[in-house]
């Protein structure tokens, strides 16, 4: 997942203005500007979000070659990444609850090694269920993981550096959004589907040396309880938000994760021409990071509306003319472009609606996303095994124009954000 932030505000911005909405709940955690800041350890967790992504959206671009050799269907492949998805929901709002006694150098090394032992079983996994617990094993330290990061950050660097330090983590999501796809396609088709789980694993062992090396001790500090989540539910703004995140996201994914048998079994691509798409998506992705952030920045309703608009779109063009090679190159590459609309969009709709729990109310946003991307890739899975590769758009225009229509109605207006985030450069995949 990736998971959504709003990395890139700066001294005017949303961290820093004492009248922001994120003022009073991040500022006391976040590090003096007396503190020195730690940029190997920031670099330790930007390798760590980077082998994360690579490794929760594999199943993607090898999911032909994976299904194939397991003896199972595409649809029960895709379940794949439905596992690590909805252990992530799970583990995003549980993991600092059980663990708020413990330093948090430990919490983050035992996740890296969760995330080295499921690419490990990844690549041994004769049949679905081992392949399975490895994405459950994934799922927990994915979730944990983003559950922490920013709070990890606002102690690693002084406060006048935590945009840098969590702009340069959330590099790592956006260099796997443009690399993961096309080289798991490229590896998948030159060595076989588990080399590309070899190389993720090789970066998450990389990732825990660098992490046991470069993270100082970090006592836990207090962490948002049950009953503030429970609070933070019963708030309507809150609500809308995690229902938009769930109708629009799931649409994402369906289409997303169900991309390569459609450009197989529809388009008739060779491998080398499917791996040229999706790098083709990564880029659109990167930039697509920057130009949402841009247009977020401004108003997250109208950037989750001009993003579920054009996907919703753009999958309609897959269903009517996904036989042709250019209408689907360039329908999925501006599907990556579009998408970066998404993560800061709603992490400023959530934080407006929950200013004075800003930090529980990202947990249920992280929540939110990985429930999306499992519903998604049920929903998608099931059409695809009942209807063929066109399954995946299908569910995507539904589920986006759904979405896109919610936003419009239940979503903020404008209120002078102009001035409170600059362009961002996250990325949420």
């Amino acid at each position: 997942m990736s998971s959504p932030s709003c990395s890139d505000c700066t001294a005017d911005g949303l961290l820093d203005d004492p009248g922001s909405p994120l003022a009073d709940t991040a500022s006391p955690t976040i590090a003096g500007d007396d503190v020195p800041a730690r940029w190997a350890a920031v670099g330790a967790l930007a390798l760590g979000v980077f082998g994360l992504v690579t490794a929760e959206f594999l199943p993607a671009s090898l999911l032909t070659a994976l299904a194939s050799d397991l003896s199972i269907s595409e649809g029960a492949a895709g379940q794949t990444v439905t596992a690590t998805a909805l252990i992530g929901a799970i583990a995003a709002p549980s993991i600092p609850l059980l663990t708020r006694r413990i330093d948090r150098k430990h919490v983050m090394l035992a996740l890296t090694t969760l995330l080295v032992l499921s690419n490990a079983l990844a690549v041994v996994a004769d049949s679905l269920w081992p392949l399975l617990t490895a994405r459950v094993m994934l799922g927990v330290a994915l979730g944990g993981f983003w559950s922490m990061a920013a709070a990890l950050a606002m102690r690693l660097v002084p406060e006048s550096k935590f945009p840098r330090a969590m702009s340069f983590i959330l590099t790592g999501v956006s260099v796997a959004t443009v690399c993961a796809a096309p080289v798991g396609a490229w590896m998948g088709e030159l060595w076989g589907w588990r080399s590309a789980f070899v190389a993720a694993g090789v970066v998450s062992v990389i990732t825990l040396l660098a992490q046991i090396f470069t993270l100082p001790s970090l006592p836990p500090t207090a962490n948002p309880d049950l009953r503030v989540l429970g609070q933070l539910l019963g708030r309507p703004g809150v609500r809308m938000a995690l229902l938009a995140v769930l109708l629009v996201i799931s649409g994402h994914f369906a289409g997303f994760t169900y991309l390569r048998p459609l450009m197989e079994n529809v388009t008739h691509l060779s491998v080398g021409a499917i791996s040229a798409i999706l790098l083709a998506y990564g880029i659109g992705g990167f930039f697509g990071n920057f130009a949402g952030g841009y247009l977020a920045g401004r108003s997250e309703r109208t950037a989750i509306v001009f993003g579920g608009t054009l996907i919703a779109l753009l999958a309609i063009g897959l269903l009517l003319a996904g036989h042709s090679m250019i209408v689907t190159a360039v329908a999925i590459a501006l599907w990556g472009f579009a998408f970066g609309a998404f993560p800061v969009g709603f992490q400023i709709w959530i934080i407006r609606a929950a200013p004075d729990q800003a930090e529980g109310a990202g947990g249920l946003l992280v929540a939110a996303f990985q429930i999306a991307i499992a519903t998604g890739a049920i929903g998608g899975g099931l059409l695809v095994d009942h209807v063929g590769a066109i399954g995946g758009p299908l569910f995507a225009v539904v589920m986006m124009t759904l979405g896109t229509l919610l936003t419009l109605r239940h979503g903020p207006r404008p209120a002078n954000l102009a001035d409170e985030a600059l362009p961002s450069r996250t990325g949420f995949h």
